[in-house]
């Protein structure tokens, strides 16, 4: 696997000196380049417009655009002569305090005096840059609450009632002459002899791009349609992976159809401004119509051999999607009437008649789809995956939601709250469509993983995918704050404050920073790697360090490499560890008191590595566990037991409390056999037999000799130890058997009795134990 690791390697040092060349290549702004001038018109001009609140919410917008630019260029500009400045903040520190008495050196004051002189030369324009910072800041929060304000204001405002029978017949007229003014708009531009001349001039563009637009929007979707059917007859490995590329047809292709058609219509010249917006958002329109469209289909596929992320019975697949085409229609249609109310100017009473059907019908047809995914949605089995039951779960809650809404949205319209309804009912749709577009991806995530890794597996089990639809669905985030009324100013301040990173002391960290700091170490951590493999693989075997020290040595070594990584890392990230040392001393004591036994298990750690008292493949007994050391990890060691079963101890056990390591520098040992012979056993001869047993035995020494021990007089017999020296310690239990085994035989046939335990039992008063007179009449009865 080493060529992985160089692989990563490689990897990480192009994209630092990717960074690096980047950094390079945009000169930060100076404090002394900006135009405070400039800087100070633009704020009183936007002060001017946030004071007097008349201004528009697209010409605030403007002014807030422009003084966020000036804010990036203050907070870029603070960075000015950081270094310089710290060196003469040094200097200073090094000629210390003036004494109080004033018997200072003339040399030494105007030293001291250029450097303050010069210090105040270099902080003044980035003092200047800081304090223009905060008033940007300031102006650009007080534009984002007026806007916030009016946004608020308009859904809670009531308007005229659609339902108001009085306004019926103004609203079809302002919508006849809306339409005539368009017309007109057309019958002017066909009257003019230079438009029909320019026209024919242009034939040879149009006809061309009319034919081929119709072409791709009548014809694109059968085309894509023909290929899907015939990647399915073919034994394709994962089809589902090919057929969701070729099915991203069904969208390109009629897209570019209408944008051609489009095209040749602009070409023509006779469209008129009103016009001109309207066939500049027929694109857009028909890439919401299509894009639904092809959901649906992945959704609720007509081919049967094809998977869906949704589990729905096949005969009500075509219902469910001409229910999110009729959704999708409806909520283009409400699109389309805003358009016409923008181009027409149309008054607030006229545009409330006309949005009204719209939105009863939107509400109406969001009904039905969440009436479709309460009763029609399949449930997962029960031994089914738990995603399948979460998704089950979730879809199931956002139906129930959407019903709510999907009767609230037009009550309130009715009632005359339009911007509430609005503001309700279409996001819920686009909610809807956005939250479907994620499953239909995660669902080409799966089948895409599935084909690379060439998994057989479960759907959806593997880390990869599951990871890649989190992200899928933390992308979406931001587009749904942006269904929900978000404006996109919102999001780049949200960017903005994050760019910025967080002030520790008199260091900020920015993102930028945290992923130099990320790339570094991570270099440093996977060189420290390969040279532990190295050391491991390479080095260290061929030399006679014992294998406890060879891992000592790549432990240290590694510990000392990520040390190293981390210095460097910060050093090239900018970070200055001292203006948040007081945190790191807080933070420090924090963990002491929390994390003590982590911490002590760790520094024993390193001192079993340093001072090796036990080694790896030691045999051991500490704390009642006996065993072999089979790893010494920087927190605990792990002991295999005689049973084969893994005993965790903590590093500050081994090193605090009593251990007896049996065979720490060598494998040699003594064992010690007792044995018990009958009393009037000749003693002389059992201590011969004895010495023979143990002299055969091929693990025990000749030298030194066993020894044989008459230990004394015993309760039951006469007791003897055999005490040896053997070549393997790890062999004591099996010598032991051998020598009981041949002591066994021996003592058969010299005919020596081992004796066993025996006791006499005398009673005391026995006539107690004999039955009464009485009590043997009664027996007798």
């Amino acid at each position: 696997m080493r060529w992985v690791w160089a692989l990563w390697l490689a990897i990480g040092l192009a994209l630092s000196a990717a960074a690096v060349t980047a950094q390079q290549a945009t000169p930060a702004v100076s404090a002394e380049a900006l135009d405070f001038d400039a800087w100070e018109s633009t704020a009183q001009r936007a002060e001017a417009a946030v004071e007097a609140g008349k201004a528009s919410n697209k010409a605030l917008e403007g002014l807030r655009a422009e003084i966020v630019t000036w804010r990036e260029r203050f907070l870029e500009a603070q960075d000015t002569h950081g270094r310089r400045i710290a060196t003469v903040q040094s200097q200073l520190d090094v000629l210390g305090p003036p004494p109080e008495e004033g018997n200072e050196s003339a040399e030494i004051a105007a030293r001291r005096a250029d450097l303050d002189a010069e210090l105040a030369r270099l902080q003044a324009p980035v003092l200047a840059a800081a304090e223009a910072y905060s008033r940007a800041n300031g102006v650009v929060s007080e534009i984002d609450e007026i806007i916030r304000s009016r946004q608020a204001e308009a859904l809670v405002s009531l308007g005229p009632s659609p339902l108001n029978p009085l306004l019926w017949n103004k609203a079809l007229a302002d919508t006849l002459d809306g339409l005539m003014l368009m017309g007109a708009e057309l019958r002017s531009n066909w009257d003019n002899e230079l438009r029909r001349f320019q026209f024919r001039q242009q034939l040879l563009l149009i006809v061309p791009l009319t034919l081929i637009g119709l072409v791709l929007l009548l014809r694109g979707r059968n085309w894509t349609a023909r290929g899907l059917r015939h990647l399915q007859s073919r034994d394709l490995p994962k089809t589902d992976v090919w057929g969701f590329i070729v099915s991203l047809g069904q969208v390109a292709l009629p897209l570019a159809g209408l944008s051609l058609l489009v095209m040749a219509a602009l070409q023509t010249g006779f469209a008129g401004l009103r016009m001109e917006r309207v066939l500049g958002a027929v694109p857009f329109f028909g890439a919401v119509l299509l894009i639904v469209w092809w959901m649906s289909d992945r959704l609720f596929p007509n081919l049967p051999q094809q998977s869906a992320p949704l589990e729905v019975d096949e005969e009500l697949k075509p219902a469910a999607r001409r229910h999110c085409m009729l959704l999708t229609l409806f909520l283009a249609l409400a699109l389309v009437v805003r358009l016409f109310e923008d181009v027409s100017g149309l008054s607030e009473e006229t545009a409330a008649v006309l949005a009204f059907p719209v939105t009863v019908l939107t509400g109406l047809e969001l009904l039905r789809i969440a009436q479709f995914l309460l009763r029609r949605l399949a449930p997962t089995p029960a031994e089914g995956s738990e995603a399948g039951r979460y998704l089950v779960r979730a879809v199931r809650m956002l139906a129930q939601a959407a019903r709510v809404i999907a009767v609230v949205g037009p009550v309130l319209a009715a009632i005359g709250y339009r911007g509430a309804a609005e503001g309700l009912l279409y996001p819920t749709v686009m909610t809807i469509g956005v939250l479907a577009l994620v499953l239909v991806l995660q669902h080409f995530v799966e089948d895409l993983y599935a084909l690379l890794s060439r998994s057989e597996g479960e759907r959806g089990e593997a880390l990869v995918p599951v990871l890649i639809g989190f992200l899928l669905v933390i992308a979406a985030l931001p587009v749904l704050a942006l269904v929900w009324g978000a404006r996109v100013a919102n999001l780049t301040e949200l960017w903005s404050q994050f760019l910025e990173g967080v002030q520790l002391g008199g260091t900020r960290i920015s993102p930028a920073d945290f992923l130099t700091f990320a790339l570094i170490f991570v270099i440093g951590y996977l060189m420290t790697r390969i040279l532990q493999g190295a050391l491991r693989s390479t080095v260290l075997p061929k030399t006679r360090i014992d294998p406890g020290g060879q891992n000592a040595i790549v432990a240290g070594t590694g510990y000392v490499g990520v040390t190293i990584a981390a210095l460097i890392a910060i050093t090239t990230a900018g970070i200055d560890l001292s203006s948040i040392a007081i945190v790191a001393g807080a933070l420090s004591v924090g963990i002491g008191f929390g994390l003590q036994n982590i911490v002590s298990n760790f520094v024993s750690g390193i001192i079993l590595l340093i001072e090796r008292p036990v080694s790896e493949g030691d045999w051991i007994e500490v704390g009642g566990q006996m065993g072999y050391v089979r790893d010494i990890s920087v927190r605990s060691t792990r002991i295999e037991t005689f049973d084969r079963t893994d005993v965790i101890i903590p590093n500050s056990d081994l090193v605090s409390g009593t251990v007896t390591n049996y065979t720490r520098g060598n494998t040699v040992g003594r064992i010690i056999v007792p044995v018990g012979v009958a009393y009037g056993t000749d003693t002389k001869r059992t201590e011969a037999i004895l010495r023979e047993v143990a002299e055969a035995h091929p693990m025990i020494l000749a030298n030194p000799e066993p020894s044989i021990l008459f230990k004394g007089f015993g309760a039951d017999s006469l007791d003897f130890e055999i005490r040896a020296i053997l070549r393997d310690v790890n062999w004591s239990l099996s010598v032991k058997s051998d020598l009981n085994h041949e002591i066994a035989r021996r003592f058969t046939e010299e005919g020596i009795e081992i004796p066993f335990a025996q006791r006499d039992v005398w009673l005391r008063n026995p006539e107690a134990l004999r039955a009464r007179p009485e009590d043997e009449d009664k027996g007798d009865t």
